[in-house]
């Protein structure tokens, strides 16, 4: 009898979760980017809520909650009901702050859900034009000249931006001085500044001043050249050997959510990726969409919480 009144319970939740997801959304939906205006998330974040907006026929509207490498846009997230209308467009950052505290204030594991990839895209490292590093190689010999002394930047703490830049550091062989900063845009304007080395800035947020040419790079990040920068060489091309790193986005929601309702924004999501003026947004600042289902992006992050704790050991980072 038990079993029979625990299943009973079960289907009354997945009938009533299914009934919700029907009518949902009947209100406008929060989604809080922790980044600042400007990112990389931001931009690709905005672009996609535009269009759910339209799909769904009720408001999305996009805010900024930056802080501590996007915990506190998380932990915001999180306060809010586990009824999807609210969630949170982050980047790969997610999945990168694991690998740099000792401990969060929440499970990225249990309390979040995934929902979305929304896309990839290169990092470009970047430097200021006509500043002291013309080349990666002067950069390089500069730090194996002086250890831990020459800056370079992030987006801040235990973002992805700090980690890529970590790799570099990693396999060229040299020790540098991380200088947080509180998002992209900030990063990219004191790089071209020359007030630090380097940044790996996100595609989508330095393609304007890549083409004003304002900025010099020094590579991609990724295994192949950019098709919207074909002209930037890779990073193992200028000698970084098999540095391969995609920057990337995503969409997520507090558990507890109705699976149905995480299901509907998927393939809402999904839809609107493969939409011909989506693509081609997305084409003209290099953002590669990547549809998947919740379970194949649910693997997705926890893949790349290894592939981000990887790049911290190898690089010696001290948990903080």
């Amino acid at each position: 009898m038990k079993t029979i009144t625990t299943f009973s319970a079960a289907a009354i939740l997945c009938a009533a979760g299914i009934a919700f997801a029907q009518d949902y959304p009947a209100k406008p939906i929060r989604v809080i980017v922790p980044l600042t205006p400007g990112s990389g998330a931001d931009i690709a974040g905005r672009i996609v809520a535009k269009h759910l907006g339209d799909a769904l026929r009720q408001p999305v509207l996009v805010e900024n909650r930056p802080g501590a490498g996007g915990i506190i846009g998380t932990q915001a997230m999180l306060n809010a009901d586990a009824d999807g209308y609210t969630l949170m467009v982050q980047s790969a950052s997610h999945a990168a702050n694991p690998a740099i505290y000792k401990s969060l204030p929440y499970d990225p594991l249990k309390d979040i859900v995934d929902v979305a990839l929304i896309g990839n895209t290169p990092y470009v490292m970047i430097a200021a034009k006509g500043g002291a590093y013309p080349t990666l190689r002067s950069l390089i010999d500069a730090a194996r000249a002086k250890p831990g002394e020459i800056p370079f930047a992030s987006a801040g703490v235990g973002t992805s931006t700090h980690m890529a830049a970590e790799y570099v550091a990693q396999v060229a062989g040299i020790k540098m001085l991380h200088i947080p900063y509180k998002g992209s845009p900030e990063a990219i304007q004191d790089t071209i500044a020359g007030r630090t080395s380097f940044y790996m800035a996100p595609l989508d947020a330095s393609i304007g001043h890549l083409k004003e040419g304002k900025i010099t790079p020094f590579g991609v990040s990724t295994a192949q050249r950019s098709s919207v920068v074909p002209d930037i060489p890779t990073l193992a091309e200028q000698g970084l050997a098999n540095y391969n790193l995609s920057l990337w986005f995503g969409i997520w929601a507090r558990a507890g959510t109705p699976p149905a309702v995480v299901q509907k924004l998927n393939a809402q999501v999904n839809a609107i990726l493969q939409g011909k003026e989506v693509r081609e947004q997305f084409g003209r600042i290099g953002i590669t969409s990547a549809p998947m289902k919740p379970d194949e992006f649910a693997k997705f992050v926890r893949d790349q919480m290894v592939v981000f704790r990887n790049i911290a050991k190898q690089a010696n980072i001290q948990p903080q």
